[in-house]
């Protein structure tokens, strides 16, 4: 079955849009259809979080709370979820916790990001008993304030730790799980001016689809392809949507190996890699924001090649497989030879990423760092990433990749083939940085000097070298 119309709750009611405009975002429908303008557009590209919105998703009987940016995200993703604003939190003249607690403690002067905050806020009480520090730097990672400052908003979040406050989205939960199960779980088919949106449940109709409309742009979550509509103003013809289909959002771990499926967010695989790669789960904890990770995937991360994706020089050290399923046949592709130039993979017209494959080698030693001008929800100026194998002092196995150097994620070839064989020591270390122009020539830009992105690059792999010597972590304040 094939529906034109897209349904979701609100306020205990199932909306029902027939051809929305696959463009339009949802803050835009929240603004300008619903009349609700408690949701504020601050930067339109899920930077500031004051369009932060909560979505309800049903999960194995269970409604998961998911925050997330409205002003990048298009409509028809609401197709099967509950919608839930800052207009929403209230019980009749009684407030809800969150909104108390904002109060409570002065956590509002203009106001302006006051709603966004109040949203991450009543998405982390949602999903967290305990709260400690934290929980809440996570959760407000994705808002910012100019006025107030942090503290007494940290207050607010700290001072709803452990309460078991039964609000009315916990008082309606059953009667919300029945709404959202009447809701028909089926492909959607949108055309609405020539603009066209599917969003298939499953791989053969989505193979079929790609087939028809081969230049269609693929969502696989969706948080950088918005942004040709939200910033550069462009109208998308044709939107391929893979985050319904059941298939492509799985992980699995073999003795050796990881796989992750397509539509896995980054936070469901932040939280799962922290067994295996630390540090990969440090850097994926400053992806954006909670609000990006609970969209994002690890294939859009791949998919879009962008020389500062932040996953991108992990999984090249890591050896990590690229699985891309075609018409008829899958194809694997190592994360180095599928980038070919500046946004340019290996991906044809056709095809779709089927899932990453990253191998567990438990004798090599991971690092990774991402450099910065803000701590949370910023862009890397440069993210080095770094695993060696080492055995009686000598290296055996070393694979460097950085990110932010090249116009592609790119490993250090010169300074890898420096170290294979040499003994794992400073002086060792210090002859193999002087071959970062080798590997290298970065570019001047608005984040780095290139000259500063050569200092940088050499002090990270000294750093990973002390760190391991030391059996310490190294941190820079």
């Amino acid at each position: 079955m094939v529906s034109d119309t897209i349904q979701f709750l609100l306020n205990d009611k199932i909306f029902k849009i027939k051809n929305p405009d696959p463009n339009k975002t949802i803050l835009n429908y929240i603004r300008n259809d619903l009349k609700k303008t408690g949701t504020k557009e601050g930067c339109a590209e899920g930077g500031c979080g004051a369009c932060t919105i909560v979505l309800g998703e049903l999960n194995k009987n269970k409604i998961v709370y998911k925050a997330i940016n409205a002003c990048i995200s298009f409509l028809p993703i609401l197709n099967g979820k509950q919608l839930i604003l800052v207009e929403d939190l209230n019980n009749g003249n009684d407030l809800h916790p969150v909104q108390e607690a904002m109060i409570k403690f002065h956590g509002s002067q203009c106001g302006f990001c006051t709603p966004g905050f109040t949203m991450s806020l009543f998405s982390m009480h949602k999903n967290n008993q305990s709260i400690n520090s934290e929980v809440v730097d996570e959760a407000l990672s994705g808002n910012l304030c100019r006025c107030t400052g942090y503290r007494p908003i940290i207050d607010a979040a700290k001072s709803l730790n452990n309460r078991n406050d039964q609000d009315k989205f916990k008082r309606k939960q059953n009667k919300t799980i029945n709404l959202l199960k009447k809701i028909k779980s089926i492909d959607i088919e949108i055309n609405n001016s020539g603009k066209k949106f599917f969003a298939p449940k499953t791989i053969n109709n989505l193979k079929k689809i790609l087939n028809k409309y081969p230049d269609a742009k693929i969502l696989s979550g969706g948080t950088d392809l918005s942004l040709e509509v939200t910033k550069f103003r462009k109208e998308i013809k044709t939107i391929i949507s893979l985050n319904s289909i059941e298939k492509l959002n799985f992980i699995k771990k073999n003795r050796n190996l990881l796989e992750i499926g397509a539509t896995t967010s980054l936070l469901e695989f932040q939280n799962f890699i922290k067994s295996y790669f630390l540090d990969f789960h440090d850097i994926l904890k400053r992806y954006g924001s909670l609000q990006i990770r609970n969209v994002g995937t690890i294939a859009g991360n791949i998919a879009t090649a962008s020389p500062i994706g932040d996953t991108l020089p992990l999984l090249l050290t890591l050896d990590a497989k690229i699985v891309v399923q075609g018409k008829n046949q899958k194809k694997i592709f190592s994360m180095s030879e599928f980038f070919i130039s500046y946004r340019k993979t290996k991906l044809k017209k056709g095809e779709f990423i089927y899932s990453v494959k990253i191998p567990i080698n438990k004798d090599n030693i991971f690092k990774a760092y991402k450099i910065s001008k803000r701590f949370d929800d910023d862009i890397s100026s440069v993210c080095g990433s770094f695993s060696f194998l080492i055995k009686k002092n000598k290296i055996t196995k070393a694979a460097i990749a950085y990110g932010g150097m090249s116009a592609i994620p790119k490993r250090a070839s010169a300074i890898e083939k420096k170290l294979i064989n040499s003994e794992f020591s400073e002086n060792s270390f210090s002859k193999a940085v002087d071959l970062i122009n080798k590997d290298f020539s970065p570019l001047d830009d608005m984040r780095a000097s290139s000259e500063y992105r050569l200092a940088v690059a050499k002090n990270l792999l000294l750093k990973a070298f002390y760190e391991i010597k030391n059996k310490q972590t190294i941190r820079i304040n």
